[in-house]
């Protein structure tokens, strides 16, 4: 009884440690065991067949479930047995895709190898391309060189020196070749400086030994020359001034220093001072010639008078400048030709400083403003300044031969100088003005152009007065007449913009397409209108840089011409018909033009002056929409009548007009009250103007 009591105690300890080893983690199942062993002496044996039996209810329950799930399993491995076959199919077929796809794209290895190669070909050409694009002038430059020297041509082998180092020595500066070149550059100077010097001693010594010879010759040309009458003394004359400047001026024109450009100064330091050297020579020797010649013989004082000599050589003189001005309207008309007609674009300080080296400009807004900017005139402008200068150079030398006074000089090149200006310069500009290929944005610009010319006037008298000492302050001193060349030159250039202005206004009109029977209006304005009108806000945006009275007069002309070419649009004889739909359209196209006119498309006028331009069409247009003709007629011919500006002629005619659309198109209007109405009132109105004419003609 006794044990069996115990027993009874047990078995729900048993379980309790049963459930704790189902439930616990590992890590605490030894106290769970311990305390079997800890309770009674037979508690493990027993505890041990409990363990059995929980066992034994676990296999039943697992084989249960293996029981439920053996099927779905049989069903999976032959679902994966059939896969099997499939996945090695599959597997094959990527094989043999991978192997293809390694094979192909071994092709396009090697092909993108080769466009690799190739691009890297291609570079290095374009890069060897440049190289030498940038060498090769540089080569041929110093080959002309070379041939010049061996040519003997020295002044032009010393300018090709300069340009080698100026401009094309610093771009290939890193070659070895260049190094090579610079280095060679003052030994040839040095041999040019050698023979020059040796053919100047050659060339005075000649000079010295044929003196008598010359002075003799000379004089027996003076005696023909006395006997000649006065028509073959000047046609020799002009011959003998030609003949000076053809063989002593073309050929060469750039070994003078008068033709030596004014920005190349900067550069020309060493070989100032080589020029120096040799004039002091010169000059030493030839006086010393000089009173070797001067000094008479024994048996010879002159007395001879030379009067005639210089007059002369005054006439050769002014053929001369004859000749330079021919030469000179040609140089205009290439500048003329080869400029573009816009801003000088201007990209950095030195690009500046190079252009204000050549010509005098002076503008604060322009300096304030920061790079890139442009400078308002275009490219014409620094070389025409730089070649009036030239000019100036031209004349001084042969004025300088004459042994004339500064103050004689001074005026012979300012009247030189003048004629350049008026007659030249002022002949060019307007040939260029009245070409056919210049439009209104060129015109503009030539407008700019001869502005900042005349302004430079001022620098090239103080040009010729830093010439020859004489102030601008003396009494006799003659004044450049830039003022009035250039103001010329901008009227003729005003004119032309007002007449190709209307000329594109008219182009405009003709494209015109009215419906003038059409019974409704489109309730829109035309579309010729508009572009008409978009036209004329780009141009005027363009007159922007004109002087502000160009700009509106251009504007005031363009909206009159406008208005006028309207009003002879209605008026047209041509023009049998106008229903008023068509005047309603008419309408709205004028409208279009007075928001226009309203909008200030050129700034400076006061209130509706502009809209004025259009006030004959709108009080016409006022009067047909309105049919106001009881107004009309009863105030005609007062200052205050609100139809001031119609005439009843024109009035007349186009109501005539629209007197004979309605009687086409009112084919049934005698069955109508209204129509019958409308059209008596035309006919009276029609009456009453044609007796109102009538009056007005008798009266004149």
């Amino acid at each position: 009884m006794a044990e069996s009591g115990e027993g009874l105690g047990t078995v729900p300890e048993h379980e309790r440690i049963l459930q704790e080893i189902q439930s616990t983690d590992t890590a605490c199942v030894g106290p769970t065991l311990r305390s079997v062993y800890d309770d009674q002496p037979n508690a493990h044996k027993k505890f041990m067949e409990k363990l059995d039996a929980c066992i034994r209810n676990h296999d039943k329950e697992i084989e249960k479930m293996c029981n439920f799930h053996h099927q779905g399993f049989v069903d999976a491995i032959t679902e994966l047995l059939k896969v099997r076959t499939d996945a090695e199919k599959l597997k094959v077929q990527v094989t043999d895709t991978n192997r293809r796809f390694q094979d192909a794209g071994k092709e396009v290895i090697v092909q993108t190898e080769d466009i690799i190669r190739c691009r890297i070909q291609q570079r290095n050409i374009t890069t060897v391309i440049e190289k030498l694009q940038l060498c090769l002038p540089v080569l041929e430059m110093y080959s002309k060189l070379k041939e010049q020297m061996s040519a003997k041509r020295y002044y032009s082998a010393l300018k090709t020196m300069e340009q080698l180092e100026n401009v094309y020595f610093p771009r290939v500066s890193q070659y070895r070749f260049c190094q090579l070149m610079i280095e060679n550059l003052p030994k040839l100077r040095e041999d040019i400086k050698e023979i020059s010097m040796s053919d100047l001693k050659d060339f005075l010594e000649s000079i010295r030994k044929h003196s008598d010879k010359i002075g003799e010759t000379a004089m027996k040309q003076a005696q023909q020359q006395k006997l000649f009458s006065v028509i073959l003394q000047k046609q020799n004359n002009v011959k003998f001034g030609k003949t000076i400047y053809i063989n002593d001026r073309i050929p060469e024109e750039r070994n003078e220093i008068v033709l030596k450009p004014v920005f190349e100064e900067e550069d020309e330091n060493e070989e100032e001072g080589d020029e120096e050297t040799f004039e002091n020579y010169y000059r030493k020797q030839r006086k010393k010639q000089a009173r070797l010649v001067l000094q008479p013989q024994s048996n010879m004082g002159y007395g001879f008078p030379v009067n005639r000599l210089f007059d002369l050589l005054f006439e050769i003189r002014d053929q001369y400048n004859e000749t330079l001005l021919k030469k000179w309207a040609g140089v205009f008309r290439d500048i003329f030709e080869e400029d573009n007609y816009s801003p000088i674009p201007i990209v950095n300080e030195e690009e500046y400083k190079t252009v204000i080296s050549k010509f005098p400009f002076q503008d604060p807004d322009v300096e304030k403003q920061s790079f890139p900017k442009k400078l308002p005139m275009s490219q014409s402008v620094p070389h025409i300044y730089i070649q009036v200068k030239e000019f100036i150079y031209a004349s001084l030398k042969f004025s300088e031969s004459l042994h004339r006074s500064s103050t004689e000089v001074d005026d012979m090149l300012r009247k030189s100088t003048n004629l350049l200006l008026t007659r030249t310069l002022s002949s060019c500009l307007l040939n260029l003005i009245k070409k056919p290929h210049i439009g209104l944005t060129e015109l503009v610009q030539i407008i700019i152009n001869t502005t900042h010319l005349e302004q430079a006037c001022k620098y090239l008298e103080d040009f010729i007065t830093n010439i020859t000492n004489i102030s601008q302050e003396t009494v006799h001193t003659t004044r450049l007449y830039g003022l009035s060349t250039f103001k010329d030159a901008r009227h003729a250039a005003e004119g032309e913009i007002y007449t190709k202005l209307n000329q594109k206004i008219d182009e405009f009109v003709q494209l015109a397409d009215y419906d003038w029977t059409m019974s409704e209006p489109d309730g829109r304005a035309s579309g010729y209108l508009m572009d008409l009108i978009n036209f004329l806000r780009s141009i005027f945006q363009v007159f922007t840089h004109l002087p502000g009275k160009v700009a509106q007069t251009a504007c005031m002309s363009a909206c009159q011409h406008l208005s006028t070419s309207l009003m002879q649009m209605l008026l047209d004889s041509e023009l049998k018909q106008i229903s008023m739909g068509a005047v309603q359209q008419f309408n709205l196209d004028v409208i279009q033009c007075e928001l226009f006119a309203s909008s200030e498309p050129v700034p400076g006028f006061q209130g509706d002056t502009l809209q004025l331009a259009f006030i004959d069409l709108r009080q016409l247009l006022d009067l047909f929409m309105v049919w106001d003709w009881s107004t009309y007629l009863a105030d005609y011919g007062q200052p205050a009548s609100k139809y001031l500006r119609v005439n009843p002629n024109t009035a007349l005619t186009l109501l005539e007009k629209m007197k004979d659309t309605s009687k086409k198109n009112n084919i049934f209007a005698q069955f109508r009250k209204n129509d019958r109405d409308k059209q008596k009132l035309i006919e009276t109105v029609v009456k009453q103007l044609r007796s109102l004419v009538n009056g007005m003609s008798q009266h004149t």
